[in-house]
């Protein structure tokens, strides 16, 4: 019998992942890169013995597959994923392809913000609780490489709405949406009902046993569930109000009420990771582990000693009285704005970078209150210089991560907070958001 044939699109983490776990399951496995292939994936599909292409895509090898996996980075107006479409060949992402290879439960996390501090504090309470468990998607190692070499009871994934895009039979036994605000819209048509669309697809497939947890303080979150069937047990969290079976805010007290556990209080001073978009954070993660069953005193115990993300709000060095900031992560406006509201001195804010349709507006109030210059970091910043010029006295262009923090180490006074915070994404002048933290780090060390 003549063997299914899987091509699997893009060979970064997510499709080298995909290959490994196609081989083993007996597939003809082919991979296929538009751009160059890092050194350590490359020498990976080799030493499998996994046929792969670079620099471009081939049809003859790729429009006869049974199926294709696509990495989340390729956008759907691509013209491979395009003449796939037209001929019908079924295109899932990596982890729709994983899940159907494990038995394992599924903690699935997504939002516009936070996702990453979430999924990294959830798995941080389950580990210090000692239960089995892998770290996947957005975040760590490929979900299809773990399912394909390890052998987990429980996997906690942060998901994208690009990833969640190519997800049809996928099913979350508990389902976490942290808020929905404009991201990516560049890949949605410029319409926010449609990406809100999309992060609501991590309800798809839920049964009434199955959890979804959600901020009942978002307007588009609420919005979009009135337009869902949500099978799945509710569990809201809020900072504005009570709420039932779920978490909120009681002064300064964290109240969960679970119904089915004892319920637990926890001041906001213990938390490890502070500013009110942690307290949403923390309040999303304390009710997985309440769902899970862990004890209080574990989860109060992890929520206090948990470490803040590298390229999160991230402390890099203090210097003759001005604290560095490394937020490389923050590629949206709305994360800029958690960064902003979370300091409290004045800032010289490091910004840019690929501008995905942002509208800047939500930052105004906050730039005139705090922000007494804006060094930006992008080949193209006409857009910022056009949102800010009337809050702000000094916008400087700068084209290298060495050179802003130059300008800015020179801008700032005894006092103040240099913040990296870019609002948009980084591919103009960096690999990706990482190596942007990575320089600007290397850049403040050396001042």
């Amino acid at each position: 019998m003549e063997k299914k044939r899987i091509v699997i699109l893009g060979a970064g983490e997510s499709g080298v992942g995909a290959a490994m776990l196609a081989q083993k399951e007996g597939f003809d496995v082919f991979v296929s890169d538009f751009g160059t292939i890092a050194g350590q994936y490359k020498q990976h599909l080799e030493d499998l013995g996994i046929r792969y292409e670079e620099a471009g895509h081939t049809d003859g090898l790729i429009l006869n597959a049974d199926e294709v996996i696509k990495s989340p980075g390729i956008p759907e107006k691509a013209p491979v994923v395009q003449a796939l479409r037209e001929i019908g060949i079924p295109i899932i992402s990596e982890i729709e392809f994983a899940s159907r290879y494990t038995s394992a439960k599924t903690i699935c996390i997504t939002g516009s913000n936070g996702k990453t501090t979430t999924t990294s504090l959830v798995y941080h309470i389950l580990k210090n609780a000692g239960i089995n468990v892998g770290l996947a998607g957005n975040i760590g190692f490929s979900f299809a490489a773990q399912v394909a070499t390890g052998n987990f009871d429980l996997f906690v994934l942060e998901i994208s709405s690009f990833m969640l895009d190519d997800m049809y039979d996928f099913r979350a036994d508990i389902a976490v949406l942290l808020n929905i605000t404009p991201d990516h819209l560049d890949r949605y048509d410029y319409k926010l009902a449609n990406y809100a669309a999309s992060k609501m697809k991590i309800t798809n497939n839920q049964r009434s046993v199955d959890y979804f947890i959600y901020c009942d303080d978002d307007e588009e979150t609420l919005k979009a569930m009135q337009l869902t069937a949500i099978k799945a047990i509710k569990c809201p969290f809020s900072i504005q109000h009570e709420v039932e079976n779920g978490a909120y805010l009681d002064g300064s007290q964290i109240v969960f009420n679970l119904q089915s556990k004892d319920p637990l209080t926890m001041s906001i001073s213990e938390l490890a990771l502070q500013g009110k978009h942690n307290i949403y954070n923390s309040m999303a993660s304390g009710i997985v582990a309440n769902v899970l069953e862990i004890r209080n005193d574990m989860i109060r115990e992890s929520m206090g000693d948990m470490k803040n993300i590298e390229h999160r709000l991230e402390h890099v060095a203090r210097i003759s009285g001005v604290d560095y900031i490394n937020d490389s992560k923050a590629t949206n406006v709305n994360s800029t704005w958690y960064a902003l509201e979370s300091v409290n001195t004045d800032v010289i804010l490091i910004m840019g970078g690929v501008d995905k349709g942002n509208d800047y507006n939500m930052l105004k109030d906050l730039v005139k209150q705090k922000v007494r210059a804006i060094v930006c970091l992008g080949k193209n910043n006409k857009r910022i210089h056009e949102a800010f010029e009337d809050d702000v006295e000094i916008i400087v262009n700068t084209h290298s991560a060495y050179e802003a923090v130059q300008v800015a180490y020179h801008l700032a006074k005894k006092g103040n907070t240099v913040l990296l915070s870019p609002a948009c994404a980084s591919f103009d002048l960096f690999q990706n958001y990482e190596d942007r933290g990575n320089q600007f780090k290397v850049a403040v060390k050396e001042l």
